[in-house]
């Protein structure tokens, strides 16, 4: 199998033949299924029967995945696309194709881009676009606030029933408690969430590292890892007292993750998501200064890094996201304090999170659930399983195969990977969007 991804329009609107897929290990964490040997038909775009012994419908291709793991495609909970407004790191068109090739067909785009997805027709473009690449199912995030400003509450109303799947500001925290109570009392009436970026604004003001001996030895401006943990026991405190739904995202501490078991344990309707670097990398990552490791949050001490994944492995997180957050050269190439936070990460999303599995900290289906049915629970849509009667959107990886990560050479118009020269074990062979090959 190649590892091209199709770009053709003409491609992109043909209809789906109908697939037999082979010698296949099927695994869909929705249902509890993990078959090696298993076949999986598609027909008319749609999941049709699997299982074993299917036989041969006529007219049908039939694939041989020659034991490859057949799985259903990755749900991005959490991916700003570039577009509109900042179409020089990231297009919805480039964006497409590098999730393509990272085995992700469906993906919630972050609103704070320029205009801010604060008006109902922009939502509707969101998702018409995402169908016009063939590829790709975007489910748009409103703002929660007026532009993301943080000074007034958007028609939230209105964008929900225009198909936003919830509300966020973004990279931006909701700094005001009153209007959080607000957003989240009001997002209760039409059943939604209210999704926050988990960090103090006035305590992360400036900072560039994660406050301590590293930060200061390197001279840059510290963010306590406090400022986490603050935000998160505040809008803990403001669910339990409007009844609404939080989602913390890419969450990265370990008293974060702490405060939110224990909203769980209590009963509150409190989730969350962490993406691959607050798993996999500590705060040594950024090196001599290295701008592709400077995130926000910024990566943390490995004490954090280990108790977020725990929380992956127990239950207490519900999602991985990619956090992709294109950046161009010139954001980059600057001193480490005044470069520009952010990462590429559609790409690597699932090999990341597939050397968890490799070094037994996470079993198999509990990674492919977090990439899958947890999202996708949490975003509604019907993504994420390979239930008969489904969408036919599929990733099929080789769990065993070795790469390289190359910044330069990533599908998609964004190249700023904090995984820059890593080597990854699982690679996606091929991703299907409703029956059509659109990678691989």
């Amino acid at each position: 199998m190649t590892g091209r991804a199709s770009t053709a329009p003409t491609a992109a609107r043909a209809a789906a033949p109908d697939t037999l897929f082979t010698n296949v290990r099927l695994l869909d964490p929705a249902s509890g299924l993990d078959q090696p040997g298993g076949e999986l038909l598609v027909q008319g775009g749609t999941i049709a029967d699997r299982g074993a012994g299917l036989g041969r419908p006529d007219g049908a291709e039939v694939l041989d995945g020659g034991g490859a793991v057949l799985a259903p495609g990755l749900v991005d909970m959490r991916a700003a696309l570039g577009e509109p407004g900042f179409e020089y790191r990231e297009t919805i068109e480039s964006a497409a194709v590098a999730a393509a090739a990272g085995g992700i067909t469906t993906l919630a785009a972050l609103p704070d881009s320029i205009p801010a997805i604060d008006d109902p027709a922009l939502v509707h473009l969101l998702r018409m676009r995402g169908e016009a690449s063939g590829s790709l199912t975007i489910l748009p995030y409103a703002a929660v606030t007026r532009r993301c400003a943080g000074e007034e509450l958007a028609e939230l109303g209105l964008l929900r029933e225009a198909g936003a799947v919830a509300f966020t500001d973004g990279a931006k925290a909701i700094a005001s408690a009153w209007l959080m109570r607000l957003a989240l009392s009001y997002a209760r009436g039409f059943g939604a969430w209210i999704a926050q970026h988990p960090e103090e604004p006035t305590l992360a003001a400036g900072g560039a590292a994660t406050e301590g001996e590293l930060a200061t030895r390197l001279g840059l401006p510290g963010i306590p890892a406090a400022a986490e943990a603050i935000m998160v026991a505040r809008d803990i405190r403001l669910a339990r007292l409007t009844g609404g739904a939080v989602h913390f995202a890419h969450v990265s501490t370990a008293e974060a993750v702490a405060l939110i078991r224990e909203a769980k344990d209590a009963g509150l309707a409190v989730t969350c998501d962490t993406a691959p670097p607050y798993f996999d990398l500590n705060e040594i990552a950024i090196g001599e200064f290295r701008t592709y490791a400077k995130l926000s949050p910024p990566l943390r001490k490995e004490e954090d890094r280990l108790a977020v994944l725990a929380a992956l492995a127990d239950g207490t997180i519900d999602a991985i996201a990619s956090d992709h957050q294109p950046r161009d050269a010139d954001d980059k190439r600057l001193p480490f304090a005044q470069a520009a936070p952010g990462g590429a990460g559609l790409a690597t999303l699932l090999a990341v999170t597939l050397a968890h599995v490799h070094g037994d900290e996470l079993p198999l289906a509990r990674a492919i659930e977090l990439l899958t049915i947890g999202p996708a629970r949490l975003l509604g849509g019907g993504a994420g399983s390979l239930a008969k009667g489904a969408p036919a959107d599929l990733c099929m990886f080789d769990l065993e195969r070795i790469w390289g990560v190359e910044a330069g050479n990533l599908p998609g118009k964004a190249q700023n990977t904090p995984f820059d020269g890593r080597a990854l074990e699982g690679r996606v062979l091929g991703t299907w969007k409703a029956g059509r090959r659109v990678f691989g």
